[in-house]
């Protein structure tokens, strides 16, 4: 209990300083939407680069990804670690540097923007920013119930579960409010190379206190199961492909991670940083997803509910070190929260409220936009506060949800013969597709032996948005020049 009050503290000092960041910031922000929301479009290769690295990393990569490795094996680290980095690597490209020519062309904030002009449909505008905007909720909603769930254990239950995560939720309010992309793109540059640092850092010193790296891992071969098994237990071929397809292709749509396809300074930025990508996932990513698979080999016990790095680290490392372990925790969880309630901010004010109110100006958005920050978190906290799900189960959910938006969307980018009618139906039926088998226990979860209902939405909806296409003429407002014009 002596240790409580230091490990509050560092945490806390470590919010400080990055709201001493945003306070920069926001001194040299200018007052329009573009500006809050895409820091007028001037990121450079290291700080886009690391401000995508920070806000994809959150609880589910910290403390998910762990107790993962630690309930079915280190094969995580093939998953997420090792093929969704280079397909999302590879989406980056395909899609992200497409999306920065158009965007760049025609001034797109948004994804709902881009599309909605293109096929001349506010109706389709305001359904992509709805879907975003549904799917965005638990996933902040996660990164709260995981700053909750990991200061109670560092704290032994000291600071409660809505302590925690109530403190967190209050400094991104007031984070994200002032300082808008420019703060948060530089804070979580810091905040990347934090994690970095410490998920490492954590590493070494584990491995060291147990006779190092080859005998923590010998410690493996000892747990009962298929734990070491290439293709056992859980990671059968068929849920390995489909999580790391689902996943790649859920974060190109998260709006806080689609929509740094915009912020680019140019098209070199672009470019360089798809070869740098899975570098900086991989520095990370194995790691972290060992120190679970050792927790296990190790005899730590963890429940169901309990993250299983907090307790790793409190059983072989000092109480301060541990603190700052969990604060690059924070950091990520921090890193990803902020971006998510900016861009779901600016899908709302920019998607909804822009086109259906005709005296809308850009500092009453720009206003807007920070009020509805303040509402989404706190709604989020409030939904947090009854742990509807773990981790795992909320952060899947949200990536399958979002992967239904990626084909059509690829689809209307690279293909002029797209329709209205054919992206409607396109992301409307894989999405509903895919609601009803998460919520309806008629539709199955998988098929064909472990694909999940995910990637089988995903090809749904690729399906229908060219069947139907082909079956439907184009609309009189539709302008299939608008992404002509940011052809290379």
């Amino acid at each position: 209990m002596a240790d409580v009050p230091l490990q509050v503290g560092i945490i806390v000092g470590y919010m400080i300083v990055a709201l001493a960041i945003g306070l920069v910031a926001y001194r040299l922000t200018e007052r329009t939407a573009e500006d809050y929301y895409l820091a007028s479009r001037t990121l450079g290769t290291v700080v886009l680069l690391f401000t995508t690295f920070a806000t994809l990393l959150s609880a589910f990569t910290f403390f998910a990804g762990p107790n993962i490795s630690y309930g079915a094996g280190p094969e995580w680290i093939l998953v997420m670690g090792l093929m969704d980095g280079v397909i999302f690597g590879i989406l980056w490209y395909v899609l992200g540097y497409k999306q920065w020519l158009v965007g760049k062309a025609n001034g797109y904030v948004t994804l709902g923007e881009m599309l909605g002009d293109r096929f001349g449909s506010l109706p389709l505008r305001v359904l992509v920013a709805a879907i975003s905007i549904f799917w965005l909720f638990p996933y902040v909603m996660l990164q709260q119930q995981g700053a909750g769930t990991a200061i109670e254990a560092l704290t032994g239950g000291a600071v409660p579960y809505w302590v925690g995560a109530g403190g967190i939720t209050l400094f991104m309010i007031v984070y994200v409010a002032l300082s808008g992309m420019r703060g948060v793109a530089w804070t979580d540059t810091l905040q990347g190379a934090f994690m970095l640092v410490m998920v490492w850092a954590a590493f070494v010193w584990i491995a060291s206190a147990v006779g190092g790296v080859g005998a923590a891992t010998a410690t493996l071969g000892d747990v009962d199961g298929n734990f070491l098994a290439l293709g056992g237990g859980l990671y059968t071929p068929e849920y390995v492909l489909s999580t790391a397809i689902s996943i790649a292709f859920g974060v190109t749509m998260f709006p806080q991670v689609n929509q740094r396809f915009f912020v680019a300074e140019s098209r070199a930025v672009i470019k360089r940083t798809l070869p740098l990508w899975p570098v900086l996932v991989v520095l990370l990513f194995v790691p972290a997803f060992m120190l679970g698979a050792w927790a296990k080999g190790l005899g730590i016990s963890a429940g169901p509910n309990e993250n299983v790095l907090p307790l790793l680290l409190a059983e072989y490392t000092p109480a301060w070190f541990a603190a700052l372990v969990i604060a690059g925790a924070m950091a990520a969880m921090m890193s990803s929260s902020d971006s998510m309630l900016l861009s779901g901010s600016s899908y709302f004010t920019r998607d909804v409220y822009r086109p259906l109110v005709e005296e809308a100006t850009e500092r009453r958005e720009a206003f807007l936009g920070r009020v509805g920050v303040a509402v989404f978190a706190t709604l989020s906290f409030v939904a947090s506060l009854f742990q509807p799900a773990t981790l795992l189960e909320i952060g899947e959910t949200a990536f399958g949800g979002f992967a239904q938006l990626a084909l059509p969307v690829a689809v209307a980018l690279y293909w002029p013969r797209t329709t209205r009618w054919g992206m409607y139906v396109g992301v409307g039926a894989s999405q509903a597709f895919y609601l009803a088998s998460v919520f309806l226990e008629v539709v199955p979860g998988s098929y064909l032996g472990g694909w999940t209902s995910s990637v089988v939405g995903m090809v749904l909806g690729l399906v229908l948005t060219v069947g139907v296409s082909l079956l439907t003429s184009p609309a009189p407002e539709e302008d299939a020049s608008v992404y002509a014009t940011g052809a290379d």
